[in-house]
């Protein structure tokens, strides 16, 4: 034990001891462990950092669709907010109803090419005009649009599409235009009780409740003023308005089923020559007839009437794009949020007073609106979602328990006696 070197180069018995034990932490394989180690370690960190950019990525794609979808309910709630007071400031100098419908209707004739601007920005393969619209002219069949066609399924569906917006016009010459944006919400019960009727849609007691309420709503605000003078009139024209919307949504799906972007905006452009080859004539009558007669002609207000057109074509063109980028719940919402909008609109600009029965009608034609936005599923979605919650809850409870007694039992080793064996 003198410290001499023994031969395989280790100083000592007891240091060749200590380094066979490990004490100084040498053992064999220790290098290559350590290695094994610290690459397993930069493994784990570089998946959490790939796990982290793509939770970061997910959220921020999360929000931009939040945006988009809340920027699409803003612009379908604006523009027809927008075009209903239009209308309203248009009444103060030019009282043609019909006019102020045939001239925007008109503007529908700019709904295909604008779509098809829209295809060469974006599509990677882009078409010719002629061939994207013989593509979009299936919504007509397969011989795509003839003639024949062209006056069959198209004049009843301008029509209707001219009594709509007619009525409406008429509507918002006796009543405030909260009234009338509130009782043309009644079109979605009317679609339901059609379709029910008419297609045999899913009878659903949430959207008879809905209907219920609509109906409700509209005899409230008929009564505001004691079914008498303007207002009963000016209800009467919004509920016609409503139902043929109704009837026209019906009758689409009917004869012409789905349809896609392109094909919409072919329709709805095609309704637009229609007006205005056919019933330019209507018109021109109620000029010489002096039913709408203005003079002179420098006298119109091309402004206010290019700004109801073009509000009311935005919306057009909103609502069809809507539908095809994002869900038809949120065009829905868009069209109902326009109520406290044109009443915001109302109550600041025009220094309107509601009264209690017409606010409470309005009300509870809103609250059967959204009732009618229920998915058809929607009893099973919601007894799936009360069955998840009690499972949850009992989960819950009874890791309660589990940690209750084991706390218990800590507790009780805890406070117990020990004994120590004697030798």
């Amino acid at each position: 034990m003198d410290g001499k070197a023994a031969p395989n180069g280790v100083a000592t018995i007891e240091d060749r001891i200590l380094r066979i034990t490990g004490y100084y932490g040498y053992y064999p394989g220790y290098s290559s462990q350590k290695r094994e180690e610290g690459t397993q370690t930069h493994t784990e960190s570089s998946t959490q950092e790939a796990e982290g950019q793509t939770r970061c990525q997910s959220c921020t794609s999360t929000f931009l669709k939040l945006i988009w979808r809340f920027l699409i309910i803003l612009s379908v709630s604006s523009s027809w907010v927008g075009t209903t007071q239009f209308v309203k400031i248009t009444y103060e100098t030019f009282d043609c109803p019909f006019f102020m419908t045939w001239f925007s209707t008109n503007w529908n004739i700019m709904v295909f090419p604008i779509y098809y601007s829209g295809h060469l920005a974006t599509a990677q393969e882009k078409q010719s005009p002629i061939k994207k619209f013989r593509e979009c002219s299936r919504i007509f069949g397969e011989d795509g649009l003839t003639l024949k066609i062209f006056l069959k399924r198209t004049a009843p569906f301008s029509i209707l599409w001219t009594l709509t917006n007619y009525l409406y016009l008429l509507a918002l010459k006796k009543l405030t235009a909260t009234d009338v944006s509130a009782l043309f919400c009644c079109n979605k019960a009317f679609v339901f009780l059609l379709s029910w009727i008419v297609l045999k849609d899913r009878f659903m007691g949430a959207r008879i409740v809905a209907a219920i309420m609509a109906i409700t709503g509209i005899v409230m605000m008929a009564y505001a003023d004691g079914f008498q003078g303007d207002s009963i009139i000016g209800v009467a024209y919004a509920v016609g308005s409503a139902s043929t919307s109704a009837l026209y949504k019906v009758l689409f799906k009917m004869f012409l089923g789905s349809a896609n972007f392109g094909e919409a905006a072919h329709f709805v452009s095609t309704l637009g020559f229609f007006n205005l080859i056919f019933i330019s004539v209507t018109p021109i009558i109620l000029y010489f007839t002096k039913v709408e007669y203005w003079s002179p002609f420098s006298a119109v207000p091309w402004g206010y009437l290019c700004g109801v057109a073009g509000l009311w074509l935005a919306f057009n063109i909103l609502v069809n794009v809507g539908v095809v980028l994002t869900y038809p719940i949120l065009i829905s919402i868009g069209t109902v949020l326009s109520v406290p909008g044109n009443a915001a609109v109302d109550l600041l600009k025009h220094k309107m007073i509601f009264s209690v029965v017409r606010l409470g009608a309005t009300i509870i034609i809103c609250i059967g609106f959204l009732l009618m936005l229920l998915p058809e599923e929607w009893d099973e979605i919601t007894l799936r979602f009360i069955n998840s919650l009690k499972e949850k809850k009992s989960e819950d409870h009874a890791d309660d328990i589990t940690d209750s007694s084991v706390h218990t039992r800590s507790r009780s080793r805890a406070n117990g006696t020990v004994s120590i064996p004697l030798a």
